[in-house]
Order: structure tokens, then C-alpha cells, then sequence
């Protein structure tokens, strides 16, 4: 079945950052008085924020119930970080060929989102920064807070069909580089669940998880969705 829209993930998928999404994490939770070690929130991105500082939580501290106020707090200091780290760096930029990638497939006829754990606020300003909207790159965009669920719920990505007239999840790909973007796309019921090795997870950390495909470079894609 011929593929109509394309769903890529922003950081570690089109985006690098320098892991300061790690960084991030660790400085907010610590500014709250829990202490994680930068590489243990590599499993946890992708995921939406407030339930990845939840999850991380119960790993580091062994807290199973964690008040929801303190929760918020840490998010909003992550957030506030990460807006503040986009918005000024000088080290954020595209990976290579994602320009020329997101060109082809539109030459093709196929549809462009970006789908994201963060927040709607960090997404616009990384949109934003690299001008996304006014190059004709992507033709959607929506984040983890703009629906019920986050990944690996489906509610993403059948928020986008939706807005591109797609009603076959068969006609879909998914493309990221962790397990919940992979467990996402497979939960919607998309054809591709392709994974990529440029960002928080190695090839044999993402084979784990039983994408259809996994990639080293985003212009692989081209290569998979021939149709």
C-alpha cells in the first residue's frame, strides 16, 4: 500500500542537541532534590515529560507515588530550560540530509509531520529556529501535550491523519530514534516502524524492540518508501 504521510520524531531523529535533553532532566530533578545520572534518561526520551520525570522517579528514587505539584514543578523547570537552550545555541542543527530527505518524499506526493514528546512550546521554537513552516518542509506538527496520551499511545500520530485526511494507518510511516517512537507507530497500526541510530539509542539497543526497519542516516527512508 502506498505510503501518504511520513512521521518523524524531532530530537535524535531530524534535530541534534547535544543530548542537553538529558541534561536538562538531570538539572530540573536535581534543582527538586533528586539526583539521575545523565545516561540513565536515555530510556526515557520520547516519552511525554511530566510521565518520563515520573517513570525516572520511580527508577532512581523508588518512589511510586509522587505528588502531582512536584511533578509539574520539575516539568515546568525542564521546560523553561529547553526553551531557553533552543531558542540561544548555537550547537542545535538539523542532521544530515534531513533537508534533502523531507524534499524528496514531498517531490513524491507524501505528507510531512513532526510529532515530539515535548511540549507544543519547545517543538514551535525548534520549528521555528530552523524555519521549518516557511521552507515547505513539514505540513504538520503536533506534540505530546496537545493530546490525551503520549507515546506509546497512538493519539499522536491518529491526531495527524486526521488532519491529513488519512483514515488507513496502513498508509502511514513512523520514524524515531527510541523504543517508545517505534512501539508507537506499531500501536497505530502504521506499515513502517523504522527506528534510526542517530540519536539516544544503538542499533542494537532499538533491534530489541522489533522495528521493520532500523537506519543510520534519515535519507534511508527514501530507500524503504519507494513507492
Amino acid at each position: 500500500m502506498s505510503i501518504k504521510l511520513v512521521v518523524f520524531d524531532i530530537a535524535g531523529t531530524t534535530v541534534k542537541d547535544a543530548n542537553k535533553v538529558g541534561e536538562a532532566f538531570q538539572e530540573a530533578l536535581g534543582k527538586h532534590g533528586f539526583y539521575v545520572p545523565v545516561d540513565g534518561t536515555a530510556p526515557f526520551m520520547g516519552y511525554e515529560k511530566k510521565r518520563a520525570i515520573r517513570d525516572i522517579l520511580k527508577k532512581f528514587h523508588d518512589k511510586e507515588i509522587i505528588d502531582d505539584a512536584v511533578i509539574v514543578r520539575i516539568y515546568d523547570d525542564f521546560t523553561k530550560q529547553m526553551i531557553q537552550y533552543y531558542e540561544a545555541s548555537d550547537e542545535l542543527e538539523l542532521l544530515p540530509h534531513v533537508e534533502e530527505t523531507l524534499t524528496a518524499l514531498h517531490d513524491s506526493g507524501k505528507k510531512i509531520a513532526i510529532n515530539t514528546g515535548f511540549s507544543r512550546g519547545i517543538a514551535d521554537v525548534i520549528v521555528n529556529k530552523f524555519q521549518l513552516w516557511e521552507s515547505g518542509l513539514i505540513d504538520f506538527l503536533i506534540a505530546s501535550d496537545e493530546v490525551k496520551n503520549g507515546r506509546p499511545f497512538p493519539d499522536m500520530i491518529l491526531s495527524l491523519m486526521n488532519q491529513a485526511g488519512i483514515t488507513d494507518p496502513k498508509e502511514v510511516a513512523k520514524v524515531g530514534d527510541t523504543e517508545v517512537d517505534i512501539n508507537e507507530g506499531r500501536n497505530a497500526g502504521c506499515s513502517y516502524c523504522i527506528g534510526i541510530t542517530t540519536g539516544s539509542y544503538t542499533r542494537s539497543e532499538l533491534r530489541v524492540h522489533n522495528p521493520t526497519h532500523i537506519i543510520d542516516n534519515i535519507s534511508e527512508v527514501l530507500d524503504i518508501i519507494k513507492d
